[in-house]
Order: C-alpha cells, then structure tokens, then sequence
C-alpha cells in the first residue's frame, strides 16, 4: 500500500472522526441553544399567564372583601330576621352585584344558615334567599371547612347543585368588629368562559394550567381533569399535577419545585423550570407561584413544536457534505481553509449556548464553510428577532390589558377604578397647589323603569347617549367615566363655583334633548367644588348630598353643594 494511499485512508479516517465529533457537537450547542430560549420562553409565558389571570381576578377579590366589610351586612347577620335591616342588605347586595363582573352574588350566613344569591338576570330579586345550608349536605360542605379553619378568602371551582351552576367561586369570610364570623360572601365568575378566555389559548405546544396550593388542578382545558370541589376531599381523591406527566421522577419533580416555591421567604415572583415527560413527548414545565391567590400558574411548553430540531438539519448535512469534501484537500489548505473556520464557528457557538446575544464576527469562509457560517449567522439572529418579538408582543399585551383595566366596555368612558385613580392624583395635586377642581354625579332618572318597560337593550342604549353627551359636552382637558350602573362622574379641573354651575346645567341640558325608542331620557346631577386638603370620601359625600337634593325636587335637575 502506498504511501498516498495511507494518507488518504488516514486522512478519510480522521475527517470521518472529526465529521462525528463535530455533528455530536452541534447537535448538543444545537439542543442547547433551544433548551436555554425555551427556559426564557417559559419565564416570560409564565409572567403573561399569569397576568392574564391576576387582571380580572384582583378586582373581583377586592369588591368581595369590600362586600365583606359592609356594615350594613354586619349588622343585619347579627339579626336576619329584622326587616328593616333585611331590606338595607338586599339594597346594599344589589350595589355590589351591579359591580361585579358576572353581575351576581352570593351570601351564606352563620346565624340562620340561610344562602342568598342573585345572579345577573335578576330572576331572584324577590327571592334572594335560594336555600338554607345543612351541615350534614356533602354539598354543604365546603362553608362548614371555611368557617372551621378561619380561612379568611379562599378561590373555589365547584358546582352548585341547588343552583345549577359551575363556577369559580371567590369566597370571603365575613367578620365583625371582635373577628367573629357571620359567614361568607363573595361571587363567581362562569367557568367555561373563563377557561377560554384565560386557559385556551389555542397556540400550538403551549399548554397552560393552574393548580392550587397542594397541586389539585383548578383550571385546565381538559375539564375531565379539573378537581371541583377539592377544598373538602381528602388528599388521596384529589385530580393532582401529577395526573398529566407520565414518571413518577417527573411528578416528583414538580412537587418540589412547587415546595420550593411556596416555602420562599421573600415570596417575590419567581419561576422555576424543569424538563418532564408529557404523554410521551419531553415538555419544558414552568411554574409560579401566586401568593395572592394560594395557587400556582403552569406552562408546559413542546420545544419540538415551538422550535424543531429538525429546522437545523439542513445546516448540520451541509457541515458534514463540506468536511468530505476536503479529503481533496492539501493538508495545509485542510487546516487554513477548515480547522481554523470550525473552531471559530465553535466558539461563536458556545457563545450562544452561554447567552451572547449576537454571536462573535467569525472569520471570512469560502465555498460550503462560508455559507454554513452564514446559516449560523441567521440562525443566531433568527432567535435574537424571535425572542425580541415574543417580549415586544408581552409588553404591548401588557399595556392593552392594563388599559382595558380602566376603560368601562359599554360607555368607553373611564370605569370606576380609572375615574379614582384620577380623583387621588387631583385631590393631591389640589392640596399641593391650593387649587380647585369641580366634581359632578349623575344619575339617569327612573333607569329601572327603562329597563323594566323597554328592555336592557335601551337601557344600555341610554348609557351610551349619556356618555356621548359628556364627551360633547366637556373639555378636552376634562374627565369622565362610569361609576357605576345608571351612575355617571365627571371631573372638571381647573374650575370655579360658576364654571361649575354652568357645565352641571349644561349637561342636564344635553341629556334631556335626547330620546331612547321614544321615551325621554333625564338625568339628575349633584355637584359640589372641591377645597384644597378635602379628602375623596367628604367630596363623594357631598357630590351625592346634592344629587339626592335634585331626586328630591322632582328629577331632571342640576344642585351645587354650598
């Protein structure tokens, strides 16, 4: 055998080497580069998700716990058989159902175990008190575990068999001045809607869930496997996380992540990942932990439909094609033209398995080399748009759901808790500048009427003419909003005591030229001129004084407090 021949052969067997070495090399950096996008993805769906959840939710609870401090309630769950203190409930109940999302509520009382609820239809106005609760009814269960272990709030997906409905209950004990409790109130929210609007995403190796504090899944697309009523069952009978991975291991590590997560002394928000085996395909699992709720968020991400590995194939044959290749090559134009140019590509590599972000400028190719490190190039900066993409697209998702937050949907007026954030910012600024402000409340005149005689359809129909009127009717600078059902506040500032009148005047004026299906449409309106260092409650109270002075007089009528 020659000596050419030898070289050859030793040269086919050391490129067929090589070739192996660095197809394992990139197939692993390839992997890699993936897994570590993938934790990043994972972090920010994680944070999106639950955001998504958080924004409906954090309002509902605070209306709850504020219905829960009702002293109207208190009052008359020390006494539910006065009706005098009857009738102020129901009214102050139907305040809080108008506020709430699904229109409806709920109360369960200690005293008399009696359970009242309206729902958004208004069918049990004259018959709020549905059933009385029994301690010995399974389906009882879960107010007699609340009241036992003292849990102040508590979320709950659980079907109500004496009202026939399933949904996600936000329950919140009642207590009087001494701690005692009179019983819990709180709402619900529709479970299939809110499953669609926050579980179903509908995007392709995504998959989102949320399980409660000892892991018993609460919302998930697969309602099979959603654990209703898990505050009363016993450990053992509960549909668990470990129920979607297919190892124990798995299961295992979910759980401690989960323990990591809650046994956290800062409890800041935070996102642990760990790879698990999902019916046979390797998932990357992410998880949260949401203090204000007791539950935690899960993703599950399918690395292989997000960004396939088979997407590099082309790139690897095309490496491997080139190495042949240079068996026709002289040594020292192997080691210039080749060597040098896979060592470069290997440290840019690395740099990318480790984070940088675009890799390093690698040296000048020819022929195959030059356009594998082309590939690579775009490859690298492919994930760079992608990952800068999916954050652009988180932020701007953020900003619409922190606008929709303070936008009322019927009017687009400003809602209640846009409209307070304004009244803080102005009482402040009056208080700091020794300047005045005028606030004005209105009120549709004879609004159930509408609604009674003409249909809710008119009754929204008149809601938007009035706020079409108010943003006719003011100035650029001016502010309005929807307090509240038929309630309307507008915020006037700069202003004075005339400037006041003669804006209150005016809108009355707007309001009553316009006609809904024939029927005339007023509005009452009180308002009162704001004094530097009054507080929000004192301007409300007086805005409303002035308002019940013109119901007084006959409706249809614009008073200024003095």
């Amino acid at each position: 055998m020659s000596l050419k021949t030898r070289f050859l052969l030793l040269a086919a067997c050391l490129v067929l080497v090589a070739s192996a070495a660095a197809w394992t090399v990139f197939h692993r950096i390839t992997e890699g580069i993936i897994e570590h996008w993938g934790e990043r993805v994972a972090a920010i769906q994680v944070q999106y998700d639950s955001g998504r959840l958080l924004q409906p939710l954090e309002r509902e609870i605070a209306l709850a716990r504020q219905m829960a401090d009702s002293i109207v309630l208190q009052r008359w769950a020390r006494d539910p058989d006065d009706p005098a203190l009857e009738a102020q409930a129901f009214a102050e109940m139907e305040s809080f159902r108008r506020n709430f999302s699904d229109n409806s509520y709920f109360v369960a009382l200690t005293k008399n175990g009696g359970y009242y609820h309206n729902n958004a239809a208004n069918e049990f106005a004259q018959a709020r008190q549905r059933y009385r609760l029994r301690p010995d009814r399974p389906s009882d269960a879960w107010f007699y575990r609340l009241i036992e272990e003292e849990r102040d709030f508590h979320l709950n997906v659980n079907p109500d068999v004496e009202l026939g409905v399933t949904k996600l209950w936000i329950d919140v004990l009642m207590r009087d001045g001494d701690g005692e409790i009179l019983g819990v109130v709180g709402t619900g929210m529709e479970l299939e809607a809110f499953l669609r609007e926050i579980v179903d995403i509908q995007q392709p190796g995504i998959t989102t869930l949320f399980v409660d504090y000892n892991g018993a899944i609460q919302l998930y697309r697969d309602r099979r496997l959603i654990d209703y009523a898990s505050f009363v069952k016993p450990e053992g009978q509960k549909r668990t996380l470990d129920l979607l991975v297919d190892l124990p291991r798995d299961a295992e590590a979910l759980s401690d992540m989960m323990r990591e997560l809650r046994d956290a002394p800062d409890q800041q928000p935070s996102v642990r990942t760990e790879f698990v085996t999902v019916e046979g395909k390797r998932h990357l699992a992410g998880l949260a932990f949401l203090p204000a709720l007791g539950w935690f968020e899960v993703t599950l991400l399918d690395l292989d439909a997000l960004m396939p590995l088979d997407g590099f194939t082309p790139v690897a044959v095309v490496f491997v094609l080139t190495l042949l290749v240079t068996l026709l090559v002289f040594h020292l134009a192997l080691r210039r033209q080749l060597l040098a140019p896979i060592a470069a590509l290997e440290a840019a590599m690395q740099r990318v398995k480790e984070g940088g972000m675009p890799p390093s400028e690698l040296p000048r190719g020819r022929g195959e080399m030059g356009r594998l490190m082309h590939h690579f190039h775009s490859m690298a900066e492919a994930i760079q748009r992608h990952t800068r993409d999916l954050e652009e697209r988180v932020r701007e998702r953020t900003q619409e759901l922190e606008a929709v937050a303070i936008r009322d949907v019927l009017t687009g007026l400003m809602n209640r808790r846009g409209m307070q954030q304004w009244l803080e910012e102005q009482i402040l600024r009056a208080s700091r500048e020794g300047s005045h402000f005028g606030l004005i409340w209105l009120d549709l005149d004879r609004f159930k009427e509408l609604n009674d005689g003409l249909g809710h359809a008119a009754g929204d129909q008149a809601l938007v003419r009035v706020a079409e009127a108010l943003r006719l009717g003011l100035r650029p600078y001016d502010r309005a909003s929807r307090w509240g059902g038929d309630e309307f506040l507008v915020l006037l500032s700069p202003c004075d005591e005339s400037t006041l009148t003669r804006v209150a005047e005016r809108l009355r004026q707007a309001v009553a030229s316009t006609e809904v299906d024939g029927t005339a449409v007023t509005i009452s309106v009180g308002a009162c001129l704001a004094v530097p260092g009054e507080d929000l409650d004192s301007l409300l109270k007086r805005a409303d004084e002035a308002l019940y002075q013109a119901k007084a007089e006959g409706r249809n009528r614009a008073r200024v407090a003095v």
